[in-house]
């Protein structure tokens, strides 16, 4: 469908000059005017400037290939970004499930490279909670690692690059800028109730479908997010919108722990409350309809919550300096923090605020 549409828009430039010349009295081109051949301006092609969209697409081009995946009878394709010249590739856990239509044991996966090569790649290890996985590809050489960026760099305005196979076109490159951060974004829940959410870097670069397990990557050309979910206005179960300048990528700080743990052939650990939560919504015996947090509905006992005093009814209201308006909120910020760490955590109890420390459990 996509290369009739491509077919049938150079089929239009064509009829559409032809209609212009008959219209101008000149069918052939030939006649009616100037014979002179027009003036043709040539710059020569100059090294791309450092700092531009053009250097930094000619150094991460080399890192960043294309996926299909099959299994069960479903097929997909995304992206995936080069990690080590030992063929690991980064890329989503939706990409090598096909959405969790599949099994990642079950996928098929060929793996296509900037310069023409393919090769078959298999799964090293997922991590659904955070959308990440890693496949390898053996028998590639002259592999080119992508540089690993820190997000907690960026800032809001500053000009970002998404590269990757939007609608299985390989080795495309977006531009744009970040136009929010800690964006709170849920893409997945599972049959327990768990929630697969992060705090999103968001950007207007374009990203597409295909575009997930690509690299966003800062103006020197390092990878600081991994492209993951798009913003729809489409609606009902077979749709599927393309751009409109709401993407989203996990930070790299975020999951550069979970990749570690995965190369290593060890089991993803995800730092936990201990509790149930769900939307404050003016509870908290308050009647102030506007007061927004994640208020308390369980607690386990030993957890994290528990041993540092926190308790049922609670509204939840920050970690750290993060606002939390809702329970995707907390969710995603928690999914930021690694087990041990240790957060403030701000919450009301009877419409009084109050502060706690605690220490992260692990799940």
């Amino acid at each position: 469908m996509l290369t009739g549409a491509l077919l049938v828009g150079g089929g239009a430039g064509v009829g559409g000059a032809a209609i212009y010349d008959a219209a101008s009295g000149d069918p052939a081109g030939n006649g009616g005017g100037s014979s002179a051949p027009l003036q043709v301006a040539d710059n020569g092609n100059p090294p791309a400037a450092s700092g531009s969209v053009e250097s930094v697409a000619s150094k991460v081009l080399p890192s960043v290939v294309a996926l299909e995946v099959s299994g069960g009878g479903a097929s997909g394709s995304g992206s995936g970004v080069v990690l080590d010249t030992d063929g690991t590739i980064l890329t989503n856990d939706h990409v090598v499930t096909l959405g969790g239509q599949i099994d990642s044991k079950q996928a098929e996966i060929t793996a296509s490279f900037s310069d023409g090569t393919r090769a078959r790649a298999s799964v090293v290890g997922t991590d659904p909670l955070t959308d990440t996985a890693l496949v390898k590809v053996e028998g590639v050489d002259n592999l080119t690692p992508v540089t690993v960026g820190k997000s907690s760099n960026l800032d809001v305005g500053e000009q970002v690059v998404a590269i990757g196979s939007p609608f299985g076109l390989d080795a495309t490159v977006t531009s744009g800028i970040v136009s929010a951060l800690d964006r709170p974004v849920e893409v997945a829940r599972d049959q327990q109730g768990n929630v697969t959410a992060y705090p999103a870097i968001q950007t207007d670069a374009a990203i597409n479908p295909g575009n997930s397990g690509g690299p966003l990557v800062n103006m020197d050309g390092q990878l600081v997010g991994i492209n993951a979910s798009i913003r729809s206005t489409s609606s009902g179960a077979e749709s599927e919108s393309g751009s409109i300048g709401l993407g989203f990528a996990i930070p790299i700080d975020e999951v550069l722990p979970i990749i570690e743990q995965l190369r290593s052939g060890d089991t993803p650990t995800h730092a936990r409350l201990g509790i149930q939560i769900s939307d404050a919504q003016g509870q908290a015996g308050s009647s102030d309809t506007t007061l927004t947090g994640a208020k308390i509905e369980e607690l386990e006992k030993g957890s994290a919550a528990a041993a540092a005093g926190l308790e049922t009814g609670d509204v939840i209201t920050a970690v750290d300096d993060h606002r939390i308006d809702d329970t995707q909120s907390l969710i995603a910020i928690v999914r930021a923090y690694r087990p041990g760490d240790t957060v403030k955590v701000t919450y009301l109890r009877g419409g009084k605020e109050d502060s706690t420390e605690l220490k992260l459990g692990s799940d």
